[in-house]
């Protein structure tokens, strides 16, 4: 198959996986339990830093047009300005930088585990910024309802992950659905 097919059909299967995966939500206050940073990380252990991240951009602009493909099956650009709006861009940071560290240490969970944790504070921050000027918070009170009933169940997420993100990719090496990046490191 041609890589721009390949990569082209890759980002649309992985963009309509966040699009089933990111609605489903556990509202807890303003911020809701999420599976959007786990399908997150086990997309760029399955399709790389490039296709991963476009992955997410193109979900990010679905749910901004309107579609409900954000948390509690909403959408619209008031969701990307409102006051979770910062975790949805600060999401892209992370993901890259978890796309540069499964591209070649895959294998390494731990590594894997502590890049994603990195980069979820990145995320964390962003959206707890964002949160407090939005809904004329604190710093510490947006971190309060926005990262710490988040910070366990998230790092069980970056564990499962971390397991099951090398597992696939060994799985779909075979089936040639890994990208160039990803499928040579799988074959060895």
């Amino acid at each position: 198959m041609n890589n721009k097919v390949k990569f082209m059909t890759t980002t649309a299967l992985m963009t309509a996986i966040l699009c089933i995966l990111g609605p489903l939500s556990i509202p807890i206050g303003p911020v809701p339990i999420s599976l959007t940073n786990f399908a997150i990380y086990i997309i760029m252990y399955v399709v790389g830093t490039k296709s991963g991240t476009v992955a997410y951009l193109l979900y990010l602009l679905l749910g901004t047009v309107g579609l409900p493909v954000f948390s509690g099956f909403q959408g619209g650009i008031g969701k990307v300005v409102g006051p979770t709006g910062g975790y949805l861009i600060g999401f892209i940071p992370m993901a890259l930088l978890c796309g540069i560290c499964f591209k070649r240490h895959y294998k390494n969970i731990l590594l894997c585990v502590i890049v994603m944790e990195a980069s979820t504070w990145i995320a964390y921050v962003m959206g707890s910024l964002w949160l407090a000027f939005q809904a004329h918070m604190t710093i510490p009170a947006a971190f309060a309802a926005g990262v710490f009933p988040f910070a366990l169940e998230d790092f069980l997420k970056m564990v499962i992950a971390g397991i099951l993100g090398p597992v696939l990719v060994k799985a779909l090496a075979p089936l040639g659905l890994n990208l160039p990046e990803n499928s040579t490191k799988a074959a060895a």
